[in-house]
């Protein structure tokens, strides 16, 4: 049976099973990546509920995993060399898994790299934009009274939803017709900025039919399904 207890989080949030993946985590956009590639990839893992109304993701079991005190982070028992290993960094750990096991990544060099572009573009891009602007259009509407902050990420959503957009004309997937990690990075928080933010119509979301039959695409998967409420 693996020992995890080099790792302190572990006395914050037990493993009952050492022998799996222990996820940390909240069913947030960047906590669905992985939670959602866990599930398509069927690996076995124990999901840990972090939550920020007790800001469990600044006590010091948590921050020794993820100094940047975000979500999620993984411990997987069984490492490259056979040793535990802890991870954060949600893009970081969706590589990780996908090497793992051989999926969600194309093998080829040249496709590979596209891939990982992709996934930099929402990464660099889609995440740090759709996120601050849920904040001023969502949480700040009544506390900044400068319409800039929100126009400028507005304007910046909108921009990558067009890129997004001219590449899945005629595609499935980003990567053609395979189903990869730059597919579960993205989708997470365009359902997000229609859903929760409520912004499907102002950001143009809606009216993007290419983005629209890709999200549902994505959201119809069994694994995505799952993973879009872990933990619970």
């Amino acid at each position: 049976m693996p020992d995890l207890s080099d790792f302190p989080i572990t006395s914050r949030w037990p493993a009952t099973m050492p022998d799996r993946i222990q996820l940390y985590s909240l069913p947030t956009p960047n906590g669905i990546k992985v939670s959602v590639a866990l599930e398509e990839l069927g690996l076995p893992y124990e999901a840990h509920r972090v939550s920020f109304d007790t800001n469990d993701q600044m006590t010091p079991e948590f921050l020794s995993l993820n100094p940047n005190n975000k979500i999620p982070a993984i411990i997987d028992p069984d490492g490259p060399d056979g040793a535990p290993i802890g991870l954060f960094e949600s893009g970081a750990i969706l590589i990780y898994l996908a090497e793992k096991t051989g999926r969600l990544l194309p093998g080829d060099p040249r496709r590979r790299y596209e891939c990982l572009q992709w996934l930099m573009f929402q990464m660099g891009g889609v995440g740090p934009m759709f996120g601050q602007f849920g904040h001023f259009h969502k949480f700040a509407a009544d506390k900044v009274t400068d319409p800039y902050p929100r126009e400028r990420y507005l304007n910046e959503t909108k921009r990558l939803l067009g890129v997004l957009e001219q590449r899945l004309d005629g595609r499935a997937y980003i990567m053609d017709d395979d189903y990869t990690i730059a597919d579960i990075a993205i989708v997470p928080w365009l359902r997000t900025l229609g859903g929760f933010y409520e912004a499907g119509a102002l950001s143009g979301l809606d009216a993007l039919p290419s983005v629209q039959r890709w999200m549902k695409r994505c959201l119809e998967r069994p694994a995505f399904q799952r993973g879009i409420a872990i933990p619970a």
